[in-house]
């Protein structure tokens, strides 16, 4: 069997190599038509950082695992084909802002029927609105050749997503169940996933009810964030400590303690995206009552951003102009280099809006992607690359802690003290730092939920 999948991102290039390393009687290519990016993955240092990644990647590449930008030929001689290209909001026409652009997805069912000698299986892997297949659907029916579409949407966690797919909760595939056809199809891409993923934890249904549950289960989570952030905001009033009204609240059963640790927001490619597609998807069908409840997720999103960001101004006197502000962190989590929407582009964009002066340390964020998400060239004086979080925190008035990375908690904070301007700052966006020793230390900290700490 051969296995292709358009898309070496961040889902394509991953899921892949698991699928490669738990299938070796199957060939796997993943194509693309970045020429850079499929480079980087025949390459010493990955387009994308996962904790064990490499390591699955450098088993089984050019063994049966192949990444190239021959499109046509890997499609061609494929027996399942999985689409995995970006779908972002899109930013013209109808739907700006709010509905996603499946342009890509479209090309991919084009080039599909255009080289394809006969039928094949198409999945759709990337998050797509509800009733995409339909598309790819109706572009393969004119190629005269017999397809089955299915959707296998992701559900993958950055930071641990060699765990998750190796381990995962559960694996969603949807098909066209009422015919033989598409129960055959589906069947055998559960075929693939039994290989490793115990039988009961496969979720056989519609199409649509597929499509429907990626977005249904993204909106969900971002709906628990911006719910225990909003508790966020009145514990910092109200003197009540967030972490042990979460623990409280997350010990009822039919709650359940995940996804309740306060922060500075939410992040990532999918949340926010998936969340405007929600909304558009209710807008659409005149459903404006569910589409406000929605939205008001995404607000409250904006606005814990925006009252971290305006909690250091105040802090700091209401004055950064040329302050040396410490950044720790611009990943929009730990254990990734990925940093679309990260809440620290908004907040970092506030910060040179004042006219500070910022000073980044990521362990695996380059200078030239923080950059390019903050809209600045890497010589502007407002902003300064440091090889160490130490060198970023000397001299300076304040330290913006914006990830979790594990080594952020087991620096030498005393050390670091001694270091910076006084009253020196840390503002906790993680609340991953114990608090009372910085006190001892003499920093003024403030966290998230709990309140100026100095």
């Amino acid at each position: 069997m051969r296995i292709c999948c358009i898309g070496a991102g961040y889902v394509g290039g991953p899921t892949m190599a698991v699928m490669a390393r738990k299938c070796p009687d199957v060939r796997v290519d993943v194509v693309d038509i970045d020429a850079a990016r499929i480079a980087a993955w025949n390459g010493d240092c990955l387009p994308v950082f996962e904790p064990g990644l490499a390591e699955v990647v450098s088993e089984v590449r050019e063994k049966n695992l192949f990444f190239s930008t021959d499109v046509d030929s890997c499609v061609r001689d494929a027996d399942i084909v999985f689409i995995s290209v970006n779908t972002p909001t899109k930013t013209y026409g109808y739907g700006a802002g709010r509905a996603s652009d499946i342009s890509f997805v479209e090309s991919c069912a084009r080039k599909i029927a255009e080289v394809s000698k006969g039928g094949k299986v198409v999945v759709e892997k990337s998050t797509l609105p509800v009733r995409t297949a339909e598309v790819i659907r109706s572009i393969l029916a004119g190629s005269g050749m017999d397809f089955q579409v299915l959707s296998n949407p992701e559900f993958l966690a950055e930071g641990s997503a060699v765990r998750d797919l190796e381990n995962p909760d559960r694996v969603l595939i949807g098909g066209d169940d009422a015919s033989p056809g598409g129960r055959a199809a589906i069947d055998l891409l559960s075929s693939i996933y039994e290989r490793w993923v115990d039988p009961s934890k496969i979720i056989k249904t519609n199409l649509w009810s597929s499509e429907l549950s990626k977005l249904t289960a993204n909106a969900f989570l971002a709906q628990r964030i911006s719910s225990i952030n909003a508790i966020s905001a009145l514990c910092e009033i109200t003197g009540a400590d967030v972490d042990e009204v979460a623990r409280a609240v997350g010990s009822d059963s039919r709650i359940g303690s995940k996804f309740l640790k306060s922060s500075i927001g939410f992040g990532g490619s999918c949340f926010k995206k998936d969340l405007l597609n929600l909304v558009y998807l209710c807008e659409h069908f005149h459903l404006a009552e569910a589409a406000a409840y929605w939205r008001a997720v995404l607000d409250m999103n904006r606005y814990q951003k925006a009252r971290f960001s305006r909690k250091v101004l105040d802090s700091l006197f209401g004055n950064i102009r040329s302050k040396r502000i410490a950044i720790f962190g611009f990943s929009f989590k730990e254990n990734t280099n990925d940093t679309r929407e990260s809440p620290a582009i908004d907040v970092c964009a506030d910060f040179l809006n004042e006219h500070a002066h910022l000073a980044f340390y990521d362990p695996r964020v380059s200078p030239k992607q923080i950059c390019a998400e903050l809209g600045v060239d890497e010589n502007d004086p407002r902003v300064e690359f440091c090889p160490s979080a130490e060198e970023a925190a000397d001299g300076a008035y304040a330290i913006v802690l914006l990830t979790h990375w594990e080594e952020f908690v087991l620096l030498d904070y005393e050390k670091i003290y001694a270091t910076m301007k006084k009253p020196a700052w840390i503002f906790d966006g993680r609340n991953c730092l114990d608090h009372r020793l910085l006190l001892e230390i003499g920093y003024n900290v403030c966290g998230i939920g709990k309140g100026n700490l100095s």
